[in-house]
């Protein structure tokens, strides 16, 4: 079945696409033809895991026919037009842009080397993209390194920087750079010193991570197979190569792969990853997807220089290993295994024992173990409190009690770094829903933080009032569900308040506290901001990813539902006043929310979001995606993705919200033909008469690596749909009610 499966699927994909009969490839020139045109449906009903599938909307998936690029620019158009219509939306952009500016330079995507190097991007005010920068210490003298501008002449094509990894002296740096938010890297080498790249360029980099080697020279990187971006043989069977900067990428060796070693089993739909890691001296291998559980083999860096390498087994996926660090002797390892709020092990690196690893930190019951950093002074950690209170703590190493370390503010989100277990520096970034990311050094000498925020501070006197309440919400089981809820000091509960909920509710990730005063502007205006903690992500633990996927996955959108319904009964709100967001994996959120509950929301707006879930697995990037959602070939699961998809529950005549569905044509994560296939259908399928909106921008991907302007842009279209649909009085088309 698995073998005739996946090409029926393709046959009868082309068979839907040639009884097209609107009207034919030769005419379908927007000069010949400048009436609106409906999209492209067919009458074949696919069977399923036993069901009959209808699927009208399928001849959509063929992107590159002319009738199918003409919808799309067609919607496009047609909601470039309403969106830059709503009265509000400029004074959005503009107040972002001056947001913008209160800041002298923002920087990210920090690293820094052993010998104190430090490489980051940092964006101005007048940057679109962030360049590369340099700086010996924190208060070195900083130098440009890289501008992604100077790659294109051609004002139509955008770089941004996806990554950038400094050998381990940091006198060289391997640079990915990406089109056009499309996340198809091409591999550049940058000399330090004299600011040159070498003369190699290697395509094709999309999961490439380099890992440099101890000669500072060489490095492992993945390269995907020839093909277009869109090309279901894309991802699979990709490969691990060795190159040494300078030579010819044609020449670099593969070192791991489904083909070099087949004794290992791995899949085809597998992304083989290999890291040398430093502090250990030990090569790791890995075959990734979105499975938590590591699957991965060591061996010896002196194996590189043999034919073939000789891997032992470190993890299986059934040991439950998340995460891992090693020191020259020991495995330290992250792990729910027994432990659904996770624990952290330690075993012998030269022969690990998992089922007998000794506890280094316990589970806690009343928190989650987040993350670690380990240093010369022992394991820091932190625990999260429903995801949105973090305290960090230290656990010494022998027999040294465990000590908590009181952060510089009562923070809701703290990421930790450091530079290994044998250098006492640790950092942490800590931020809230009202408080700004700051960046600090712990010095465990005096017991104090040191602010080293390498971005420019900024003041946002409009938010000084916010108020943040953290509330647990009864869902449909009675599972209690934590909610986020912000808003300015001075709103009243009278049910009248714009409610804007955001969620996620996948592969384990919790939406932890974050500040950004641009997605506060929802509150500004009078509004509402809520975060729903939804099980499918991690803010509970494994236990409450593990509640919200594959067969639990309708948890998901039914603690959103419980979480709108708290805001209702609490007369923040009522159903006309509120609107969901999510985006990517998050589509299943509010897609499943708004087919479930049409009557509880104005609006709904999906942002390059999974709305077709069932025929995932025809797109690139769909079977790495199985272990979250499920497969078709398992009957169970089939049943589950047939559950959670939004697009297979729009039923006709059902009055359905507003909705502004947005897509990226160069998305190499969720191809555009799912949330178009679901705006077409929603389009044709209510009876409000509320706009139903397509946009879909040919010049951006997921949203990963878009342009700043690009970036404000968008989020002022969420903002000013939302606020138009939800009744906001400055929002409102001329002689229209709200929609």
């Amino acid at each position: 079945m698995k073998d005739r499966y996946l090409p029926l699927c393709r046959i009868l994909a082309l068979l839907f696409l040639s009884s097209i009969t609107v009207v034919s490839a030769s005419e379908a020139s927007e000069e010949e033809h400048p009436a609106r045109i409906e999209p492209p449906e067919s009458r074949i009903a696919e069977t399923v895991c036993g069901r009959s599938i209808p699927d009208p909307y399928r001849p959509l998936e063929n992107l590159q026919h002319p009738i199918v690029r003409r919808w799309f620019r067609q919607e496009s158009d047609r909601a470039r037009t309403v969106l830059d219509a709503i009265p509000g939306r400029e004074g959005l952009v503009h107040m972002m842009n001056e947001f913008d500016r209160r800041r002298a330079a923002k920087v990210y995507d920090l690293s820094i080397t052993d010998n104190d190097r430090y490489f980051y991007l940092k964006q101005t005010p007048s940057d679109e993209t962030g360049r590369l920068f340099f700086r010996k210490g924190f208060k070195g003298t900083e130098r440009e390194l890289f501008n992604p501008a100077d790659l294109s002449g051609n004002k139509e094509v955008s770089y941004v920087i996806s990554s950038a990894t400094p050998n381990i002296d940091g006198t060289k740096v391997a640079l990915t750079v990406s089109p056009n938010g499309s996340e198809n890297s091409l591999l550049l080498i940058l000399d330090v010193e004299n600011g040159r790249l070498y003369p190699e360029r290697i395509d094709r980099c999309w999961f490439a991570s380099p890992s440099w080697l101890p000669d500072g020279k060489s490095f492992l990187y993945n390269r995907l197979n020839p093909g277009a971006l869109h090309d279901i043989e894309r991802e699979k069977n990709s490969r691990i190569f060795l190159h040494v900067a300078g030579s010819d990428p044609a020449t670099d060796r593969e070192v791991f792969s489904r083909s070099t070693n087949p004794e290992l089993g791995i899949s085809p739909d597998d992304i083989p990853a290999l890291h040398f890691d430093r502090k250990s001296g030990k090569l790791f291998a890995f075959t990734e997807n979105v499975d938590p559980r590591l699957n991965g083999w060591y061996a010896s860096i002196d194996e590189l220089s043999r034919p073939k390498i000789s891997w032992k087994r470190l993890f299986r996926p059934e040991d439950e290993v998340y995460d891992f660090a090693a020191t020259k002797s020991e495995l330290y390892l992250y792990t729910p295994k027994n432990a659904p709020r996770y624990r952290l092990l330690k075993t012998p690196l030269d022969s690990p024992d998992i089922r007998n690893a000794e506890t280094v930190i316990p589970e806690r019951p009343d928190a989650a173990l987040t993350g670690f950093a380990m240093t010369s002074d022992g394991v820091f950690y932190t625990l999260s409190f429903n995801g949105v209170r973090e305290e960090l703590h230290l656990k010494g190493y022998g027999n040294a009690p465990d000590e908590q370390i009181p952060l510089p503010f009562e923070a809701g989100t703290a990421n930790l770094s450091s530079k290994g277990f044998d250098q006492p520096e640790l950092w942490a970034v800590i931020a809230g829903w009202n408080h700004d990311f700051r960046r600090y050094r712990y010095d465990r000498k005096e017991k104090r933080f040191l602010n080293e925020t390498l971005s420019s501070p900024a003041e946002y006197p409009e938010y000084r009032d916010l108020v943040v309440e953290e509330v647990m919400v009864p869902s449909h089981d009675g599972v209690m569900v934590p909610l986020s809820i912000i808003h300015g000091r001075e709103i009243a509960r009278n049910g009248k308040n714009p409610v804007l909920i955001y969620g996620y509710g996948a592969y384990g990730k919790p939406v932890t506290p974050f500040f950004s005063p641009s997605m506060l502007l929802w509150t500004l205006k009078g509004g509402v901001f809520a975060v729903a903690h939804v099980r499918g992500g991690g803010e509970m633990g494994d236990a409450w990813h593990k509640q919200g996927m594959k067969t639990t996955k309708p948890n998901t959108w039914k603690d959103l539902i419980a979480c709108a319904e708290y805001l209702i009964r609490e007369r923040y709100t009522s159903p006309q006043h509120i609107a969901i967001n999510a985006a990517s994996a998050g589509g299943i959120l509010v897609g499943r929310a708004m087919t479930e509950r049409p009557e509880l929301f104005a609006a709904v707006m999906p942002q390059v979001g999974v709305m077709n879930p069932l025929r995932g697995e025809q797109t690139p990037n769909g079977p790495v995606n199985v272990p979250e959602f499920g497969t078709v070939r398992n009957p169970v699961e089939c049943r589950a993705l047939i559950e959670m998809d939004a697009y297979l529950h729009l039923r006709k005549g059902v009055s359905y919200p507003a909705a502004l569905v947005t897509a990226g044509m160069n998305d190499p994560r969720v191809i555009a033909w799912q949330p178009a296939k679901f705006a077409a259908r929603m389009q044709a399928s209510t009876s409000s008469g509320k706009p139903v909106l397509l946009f879909t921008d040919d010049k951006a991907g997921h949203g990963i690596g878009d342009k700043k302007s690009k970036q404000f842009e968008s989020l002022a279209d969420i903002l000013s749909f939302g606020l138009w649909q939800t009744g906001h009085p400055e929002f409102q088309l001329k002689d229209t009610a709200p929609q």
